[in-house]
């Protein structure tokens, strides 16, 4: 490579020495699925801001509750959860932070099997993957929450 096949960078750009073009990792094809052809990606970038940001005011609550305010980890027992869910604001509290968490971070892993999974069938396999553990996530917690019975003995 010659002295003048190089850019350096006191020259700059100009006609003779366009900038470099950088490909996308995956190149658009006609096989590129639909789903990434419209604003849904916009979409869950916009609701990990956002959940993010709703998660850490939940979770620290949570914490901050159940770890000083209420004397800590050894008063954590049936009873206080029992006496705790009799309020339909913490049933609330907690049937939230459970479904944020779960579709936060589904959709974080999402996108790091969009990312990293390179054929079709084993970005489909892994997606489906997690699409299933975390409906029954959400679903197993959101029964334990609703159908939470303090009389059982």
């Amino acid at each position: 490579m010659s002295s003048t096949d190089s850019i350096t960078v006191d020259e700059g750009y100009d006609a003779d020495h366009p900038a470099p073009v950088i490909e996308p990792p995956r190149a658009r094809t006609g096989k590129t699925p639909k789903a990434t052809r419209t604003n849904f990606e916009l979409y869950g970038w916009l609701f990990m801001r956002l959940s993010g940001i709703l998660l850490v005011v939940l979770v620290l609550g949570h914490l901050l509750i159940q770890l000083v305010l209420d004397g800590g980890v050894s008063k954590v027992s049936f009873a206080f959860v029992a006496g705790r869910w009799a309020s339909p604001f913490w049933m609330a509290w907690d049937l939230i932070m459970l479904w944020l968490a779960m579709l936060h971070g589904a959709n974080g892993l999402r996108t790091i099997i969009n990312d990293y999974a390179q054929r079709d069938t084993t970005r489909f396999w892994l997606k489906m993957l997690l699409y299933t553990a975390t409906v029954f996530t959400v679903l197993l917690g959101t029964l334990v929450i609703f159908t939470f019975d303090p009389n059982i003995t």
